[in-house]
Parts: structure tokens; C-alpha cells; sequence
């Protein structure tokens, strides 16, 4: 693969700037990742395998290819006199616009989310660098400058690109003749980097982290020299260093634990260990591999529903594409790893995709595999599994919450992996799940009660908690944005339905005795005055007023109908720009609260009274007051009364 004639340059060359967020990037990478500098060599490695993959795939999809009959393979030279490494490949290559996206820019969506979360601690900052995937910038971590040599198999010799930077501010680039295809990457080593001007070192750091790679990774071949008593290194003969298969096609006793870390960091970028994984063959009428794993962490774009980058697709060993969405479901789009099926086409295509039957049985099976995982660790007594699933559930809890309304074949698994924060507990830790709560469901009880809210902090001190704190009735405290769409999927569990506390009238079943209800009645024909003056005073605030006996030590609340949005969720429309239904709540007075009882004694100031308890109710539950001017002037009022 070395370029055996002189590259001239045959345009001028030109100067570009670094995107911004690659500037940053390269700063803090050189420092926050220091300590772990060997990995730039996995990352060049790593690329040159999806170079050589992509132009595999090319090769077989389009006949308008020509290209000559040489090996794929990654060839790694060095050069103790120059202080320099060269890592090349005879893969697709790039042209001129490849190289500029490629290694000019961060063309990534959530670029600036994932700047934003960067704490300045290094460590910290590493291990979110790594989840963002740096690839070919690693390279600056021991080089104090990197020459790259490109062109792209559909290219002429005459278009060859030839890229330079010293990492800082800027980078060249200049058009070449290059007669090979692919890329020629070379490091100019920083002083105190001498360590990587060694075959040993090299081979160990190949064997290390690539040994998985599919392709041939080559070196120059050494010799024992008998007469100068000392090992030669050829500068004609080539030794591949790796396995050069593919990990997944082998069997499990073959492969150790290392072996499967080191491959998913190739395939996903990440610096960290993955959380777990599951390497199967299956067999029958659809024979496929799968090779997943669950990460440890979450990446900064899980948010985002369109980038689906999680599973590589082969096809009898041969790559196909590496976004394969049709493969898992959305809501198990952070699951990573590869899936080699020996019964689709090599010429598959994104339409074939969506329509093949083979790849519906493959999509049910590993959605099926990745929930036995959770399964298994989710209900398992051992530490281990329990701090694990723990530690998921923290990262991706959010997105399993979304498979409730998107995959109704599985909800009822799925419902059982749910986590929540609890009235049991005395932190926002969300560790309860729904057949812990059942457990626990007091005599009686035959539903399960929630509530929920834009923080732990305000559900926690909901007045809608009150009567169930005095009964010692456990509530589930919901705080995740997808809360309240979830619900809506599953209205009951395990035949208990699920019962929002700030919703409808009070209903504890036969948690109540026979001579509350008689009290109640009593009391609401008490109040009925009261009440019907306070619907006037707030007709255009409130739907309705009525005695309520959820409450114990609040003077009021605010619910809305059974079938309508919370206040929780049409706050979160607004704040979303989306239109919100033009639903007024309902105002519970506590008729035994002290300041209900003085306003059923002297209704004086009752018009004033309505609105403050409307509006004291609203901010209890993290609303915003229209007018609280008009709120502070009225309180003003009556604190002044004597």
C-alpha cells in the first residue's frame, strides 16, 4: 500500500479553521485523557476497519466501483529517525469534502449539549469524552502533528487530498497525486513519546484492543539476526498481528471477557466497560448472530428518537450499514453491538428492511434477548445484578418508560422493569417497582396510588399527600417527563388500577369506614353556603368547589377530572410551545382547617379569601400565578385586617 510514485501537488493549498467545538475538543482531550494516551492507536485502527468495511460493502452493491484486486487490510510502520507512525489503509478513502466534514468538523447532533456538560473535572471529563466518541482526534494525544493522505476509490490519482494540522487553530489541505486508494495516516510524536517507535509496543497495543478487527492488521516482519545478535525488522515482509476474524462469528469459550470489552469500545467509541452483554447464535428457519450490549452510561444524544446508530448489520460476515434502526425498537436505541444474519440478501436495502419478514423475526428475538437481560438483573438478589440494574435504570430508565405506549406485545415485561420513586422511601432514589408496591399494598387497598410533578421536592410535599401520610398509605412519586404519557398505557397492573391522587374525588375504597363517609356527607351539607359562594367568586378560575378530605393540615388543593391533564402536564405542553386544552381545575377546601372554619364564621372577606386560597393551592403544586400582583395586594389586605 505505500504510494510507490511522488505525489506533486496540483492545486494550491489552503488554509481552514477548526469547527469551535473542535478546538475545545482537542484541548481538553490532550488533558483530560493523558493518563490513557495508548487508546489513540484503537481509534485510528477502528476507523480504518469501517473504511475498509464501507468500500467492502460498496464493492458488492455497486458496479460502477473499478478498483484493483488487492487485499482489504491496515498495514502500521514506524520510523525511529523521523519519530513517526504510520497507520494506512486500501479502504473507500475520502475526497476533498470527506475530509473537510470528517476532520475539520464535529458533524454530530448535540454537540453543544454535550459541551455543556463537560464540569471541568478531568476525570469526569474523560469519561464524557469517551461517551462522545473522539476517534481520529485521539491522535493529538501523542502527536504534535498529523500529515493524512486520501483518496477515494471513485476518485481519480489526480484528486488525491492531503490534510495537516498541528492541532491548534487551523488545518491545510492541498490536492495530490496519490496512486492507492484509501488513507495514509502519519504522527509526528511528541518529545517523551518514543515508547510508540517500538514493534513491541505497537504489536502489544494491536493485540490489546484489536485483536477482534475483521481485517488483517499488518506489521513488517522481525528476524532474529544470529550475527549482529540482535532482532531486524524487514522492510519487505509483513506479519499480521491480530486474529483477523470476526469476533462475533467465533464461539463464546473462544473469546475472553477483554475481548468482548475491547470490541464493543470499537464499535460504540466509548472509553467505558459496558454494563453487560449477550453473544448468541441462533439457528432454525432465521439463522443470525447477535452480539449486544447495554452501556454503562447513557450517551449525550439519547434524547434525540432519530439517531439510531446503536447496531451494525452483516450479512454472512459482510457489512451492510451501521445505523440499522428496523433491527431493535426506539425506546432500546442506546443498546450497541451487531447483528449477522445468514438469510438477507448482501444487497439489502433500507426498503427491504422495513418489509422483510426475516428481519421482523430478528428485531422480536433481540428485543426479546436484550429484555431477558434486564429481566434477569432486575429480579436477581445478587449485589452485583441488584447495584447493576440500579445503575441502569438511573441511565436509561427514562427511555424504557417510552417502550410502554411503543411496544404493546411487551408491555406487561416491560411494566415489571419500572422503577419509581416512593413515599416509602426518604430519597428520589427510583428503586420501587410495582409488584414491591403491591407487596406492600396495605389491607384493603385494591389500587395503586401516584402522584405526579416536575420535581421529587414538590410531589414530596404535595397537600394531595396529606390524608395518605396520615393513613400510612404508600404513594409513588413521579417526576420524568414521560410519566404521565406512559400511564396512559397502563391503567392497571397485576388487575390493580393505577390512581392519580391529584385527580377525580377521593376514593380509598375500604380503606374508609362507613362512619367517615356519614361524617363527610354531614359536613359537606354544612358547607354548602360557603361553597356555593366561592364557585361565583372563582367561576372564571375554577371549574368547581367542593369539600375535600384528602387534605390534614392544607387549607386547600387544586385536582382536575378524572380524564383530564394535570396541571404537571399542561405546564409541560406550554413550555413545549404545543397547544394546552382550555380545562379549569377544581378547588378542595379542607373544611377542617382552621381558615376555612374563621371563612364559614365571618364571609366578610370572602371574595378576597377565594382568590388567595385559589392561588396559594397553584404554587403548592408548582404553578404560575396570572396575576400575582393582584395576589400580593389581596394578602397585603388581609394581613393588615385586625
Amino acid at each position: 500500500m505505500k504510494n510507490s510514485e511522488p505525489e506533486s501537488i496540483i492545486k494550491k493549498k489552503q488554509t481552514l479553521g477548526f469547527q469551535a467545538e473542535v478546538k475545545q475538543l482537542l484541548q481538553l482531550m490532550i488533558h483530560s485523557l493523558y493518563s490513557n494516551k495508548e487508546i489513540f492507536l484503537r481509534e485510528l485502527i477502528s476507523n480504518a476497519s469501517d473504511a475498509l468495511d464501507k468500500l467492502r460493502f460498496e464493492l458488492i452493491n455497486n458496479k460502477f466501483i473499478s478498483t484493483d484486486n488487492s487485499d482489504l487490510e491496515i498495514i502500521i510502520t514506524f520510523d525511529k529517525d523521523n519519530r513517526t507512525i504510520n497507520i494506512s489503509d486500501n479502504g473507500i478513502g475520502m475526497n476533498r469534502n470527506d475530509i473537510i466534514t470528517n476532520l475539520g468538523t464535529i458533524a454530530k447532533s448535540g454537540t453543544q449539549e454535550f459541551f455543556s456538560k463537560l464540569s471541568g473535572d478531568q476525570k469526569k471529563d474523560a469519561s464524557l469524552i469517551g461517551q462522545f466518541g473522539v476517534g481520529f482526534y485521539s491522535a493529538f494525544i501523542v502527536a504534535k502533528k498529523i500529515i493524512v493522505k486520501s483518496r477515494h476509490v471513485n476518485s481519480p490519482i489526480t484528486e488525491g487530498v492531503l490534510w495537516e494540522s498541528e492541532g491548534s487553530g487551523n488545518f491545510t489541505i492541498e490536492t495530490i497525486n496519490k496512486t492507492n486508494r484509501g488513507t495514509d495516516i502519519t504522527l509526528y510524536l511528541r518529545s517523551k513519546e518514543e515508547e510508540y517507535l517500538s514493534s513491541w509496543k505497537l504489536k502489544s497495543i494491536i493485540r490489546k484492543y484489536s485483536d477482534h478487527i475483521s481485517f488483517p492488521i499488518k506489521m513488517y516482519k522481525e528476524t532474529w539476526d544470529e550475527e549482529k545478535k540482535e532482532t531486524v525488522i524487514s522492510n519487505n515482509e509483513f506479519e499480521v498481528i491480530n486474529q483477523a476474524s470476526a469476533l462475533w462469528a467465533r464461539g463464546k469459550s473462544e473469546i475472553t471477557d477483554e475481548q468482548y470489552i475491547e470490541f464493543y469500545k470499537h464499535i460504540s467509541h466509548d472509553f467505558e466497560k459496558p454494563l453487560i452483554y449477550t453473544h448468541n447464535h441462533v439457528e432454525g428457519r432465521n439463522e443470525y448472530i447477535q452480539l449486544l450490549y447495554i452501556p454503562s452510561r447513557a450517551p449525550y444524544d439519547l434524547w434525540d428518537r432519530n439517531k439510531r446508530n446503536g447496531i451494525k448489520l452483516y450479512v454472512k460476515r459482510v457489512f451492510i450499514m451501521d445505523d440499522a434502526e428496523q433491527l431493535l425498537p426506539t425506546y432500546l436505541r442506546f443498546v450497541k453491538g451487531v447483528i449477522d444474519s445468514n438469510n438477507l440478501p448482501l444487497n439489502v436495502s433500507r426498503e427491504i428492511l422495513q418489509e422483510s419478514r426475516d428481519v421482523k423475526v430478528i428485531r422480536e428475538g433481540s428485543t426479546k434477548r436484550i429484555l431477558n437481560i434486564l429481566e434477569d438483573l432486575s429480579t436477581s438478589n445478587d449485589k452485583e445484578k441488584i447495584i447493576k440494574y440500579a445503575n441502569f435504570w438511573k441511565e436509561f430508565g427514562q427511555v424504557i418508560k417510552e417502550g410502554i405506549g411503543e411496544d404493546n406485545n411487551n408491555k406487561e415485561r416491560i411494566s415489571k422493569l419500572l422503577r419509581f420513586a416512593s413515599t416509602n422511601n426518604d430519597s428520589d432514589i427510583q428503586n420501587v417497582s410495582l409488584m414491591d408496591y403491591i407487596k406492600r399494598m396495605k389491607e384493603g387497598q385494591n389500587k395503586i396510588y401516584y402522584i405526579t410533578g416536575e420535581n421529587y421536592k414538590s410531589v414530596k410535599n404535595s397537600p394531595h399527600l396529606e390524608i395518605f401520610q396520615k393513613k400510612s398509605i404508600e404513594v409513588l412519586l413521579l417526576t420524568d417527563r414521560v410519566d404521565e404519557w406512559m400511564l396512559s398505557f397502563i391503567p392497571k397492573f397485576e388487575n390493580k388500577e393505577l390512581v392519580s391522587i391529584a385527580k377525580g374525588n377521593l376514593d380509598l375504597g375500604n380503606l374508609e369506614n362507613e362512619s367517615d363517609k356519614k361524617q363527610q356527607k354531614e359536613t359537606e351539607t354544612k358547607f354548602q353556603n360557603l361553597i356555593e359562594e366561592m364557585k361565583k367568586i372563582l367561576s372564571e378560575k375554577a371549574k368547581d368547589v367542593r369539600v375535600t378530605y384528602r387534605l390534614t393540615d392544607s387549607p386547600a388543593c387544586l385536582v382536575v377530572d378524572e380524564n383530564e391533564p394535570s396541571g404537571n402536564m399542561i405546564r409541560m405542553l406550554k413550555a413545549a410551545g404545543q397547544e394546552t386544552p382550555n380545562s379549569k381545575p377544581i378547588l378542595e377546601i379542607n373544611p377542617n382547617h382552621a381558615l376555612i372554619q374563621r371563612i364559614q364564621l365571618n364571609n366578610d372577606n370572602i371574595h378576597n379569601w377565594s382568590h388567595i386560597l385559589f392561588d396559594q393551592a397553584l404554587l403548592a403544586e408548582n404553578g404560575v400565578l396570572n396575576d400575582p400582583m393582584n395576589f400580593v395586594k389581596r394578602l397585603n389586605e388581609m394581613l393588615l385586617i385586625k
